[in-house]
């Protein structure tokens, strides 16, 4: 093992953590405490890469070209407001379950790797649906399904950081997956337009991949394994899967709330990004998939040089509040901006500034939110709960988004007021972050 100073340890033992349980100590296993190793690290950041490569295709621009090829132009901005909103809502409910689920799996296999494979899997075969669909109902049936593959790997997944990775690590280590994430948006963006007159290969041939990628982390995860079965859960304490009481954790509740926000920010636009670079820029339906795919690319520079950045910072000293707290801030700012914007290119600058301001988030805000949990040894359970403040956003924001762009406009194109309430959302984002004590 290196020293806790080294910012890549040696890989940790290849046997998976094995730990007996007698069914009244619930600590299961011990916090971890030395550096991880690169192959793990490694493992995660391209495991991560590609399986958002493969999900955020079709999300970013995918579903939307896939709405526009089944419906009238006068409802594609409703049609897929109910396609995001459905599939959000399973993705709350996935990621929280499969998160319960992983940290009580008792497979040979280990806690976290059958579900970080499987849902891989069950999320490719809803893209063939999708790829396929005829009609809104199919497409809105396929993304639930996809929602809930998608977030039966991502639970585990990311729980595997609580896992293996130590508090002094975890800044980089949340910064590199950070902007594994976004680079995967913006490959995702680039396989979505350059296929966006084939279904199959956009849904479906980077999802394959996908399967690999996380066949292969699977081999590398020293998982913890348990001996034993856990104690059986009350109908109660399946109920609280769901739940974290915010006056027993208010670290952890403000944390969710400043999530929440700054994503309910993120997708009122982004939902209606395309649209809006046609609608308000006046973009040509053809060339606006191309439009989206150079934003995402100025967003995705400045993003991952300001994660890098950020995250060393944020291990280096230990803060991590405002951080989050000024990135949150700064992009509120960006958000409004884009109220004002009346050119391509002044919307290419603006992505240069939300880049930035999320890249710094991104850098800091997954390693603030691990330094809050509850319990370590229900990290998968208790960042599904967080990741519902990823999630309920998701399904708000395009049925708000919907709702305020159809105020005062009988074409459903009040941008301005849709960004302006974006813009304000992530203005309390950030204040909301402020009382957080756990976390310098």
């Amino acid at each position: 093992m290196s020293t806790p100073g080294s910012p890549y340890g040696e890989l940790p033992p290849t046997h998976d953590a094995e730990v007996a349980l007698d069914g009244h100590d619930h600590h299961w296993f011990a916090e971890p405490t030395e550096a991880v190793g690169r192959k793990y690290i490694i493992g995660l950041v391209v495991a991560q890469l590609v399986f958002f490569i493969a999900l955020l295709g079709p999300a970013t621009i995918g579903i939307g070209v896939k709405v526009q090829s089944i419906v009238p132009d006068d409802q594609k901005t409703s049609a897929l407001g109910i396609v995001a909103g459905f599939g959000a809502l399973f993705a709350v409910i996935g990621n929280v379950l499969f998160g319960r689920l992983s940290d009580r799996t008792t497979s040979r296999f280990g806690r976290r790797r059958p579900w970080i494979v499987g849902g891989t899997v069950v999320m490719t075969f809803a893209f063939v649906i999708m790829a396929l669909a005829p009609s809104v109902p199919l497409l809105t049936l396929g993304w639930c399904l996809a929602q809930l593959g998608a977030n039966a790997t991502l639970a585990p997944f990311i729980a595997t950081i609580s896992d293996q990775v130590p508090k002094f690590q975890r800044g980089r280590v949340s910064a590199l997956l950070g902007m594994a994430q976004n680079i995967g948006v913006l490959g995702g963006t680039f396989v979505a337009e350059q296929f966006a007159d084939q279904m199959l290969i956009l849904f479906v041939a980077p999802s394959i991949l996908a399967i690999g990628a996380m066949i292969v982390f699977a081999f590398i995860l020293p998982d913890q394994r348990l001996k034993g079965r856990p104690p059986a859960m009350t109908v109660g304490e399946w109920i609280t899967t769901f739940w974290l009481n915010p006056l027993k954790f208010p670290d952890f509740a403000f944390a969710w709330w400043s999530r929440f926000l700054i994503t309910l920010a993120t997708f009122m636009f982004t939902t209606y990004r395309l649209f809006y670079l046609q609608d308000n820029l006046g973009v040509s339906q053809a060339d606006a998939p191309r439009a989206v795919l150079i934003g995402v690319l100025v967003y995705t520079v400045a993003l991952v040089l300001a994660a890098y950045v950020a995250g060393k910072i944020s291990d280096r000293t230990g803060r991590r509040k405002f951080l989050v707290a000024g990135s949150t801030l700064l992009f509120g700012i960006g958000i409004f901006a884009l109220a004002h914007v009346d050119t391509v290119t002044g919307f290419y600058l603006v992505e240069v500034v939300l880049g930035v301001a999320f890249g710094i988030y991104v850098g800091v805000d997954l390693a603030l939110v691990v330094d809050v949990l509850p319990n370590p040894d229900d990290a998968g359970k208790d960042l599904g709960v967080f990741n519902m403040a990823n999630a309920l956003p998701q399904t708000l924001a395009p049925v708000l988004g919907a709702a305020l762009l159809a105020v005062n406009s009988a074409t459903n194109q009040n941008y301005d007021l849709l960004l302006y309430t974006a813009a304000g959302a992530a203005l309390v984002g950030a204040l909301i972050v402020l009382p957080i004590k756990k976390v310098r």
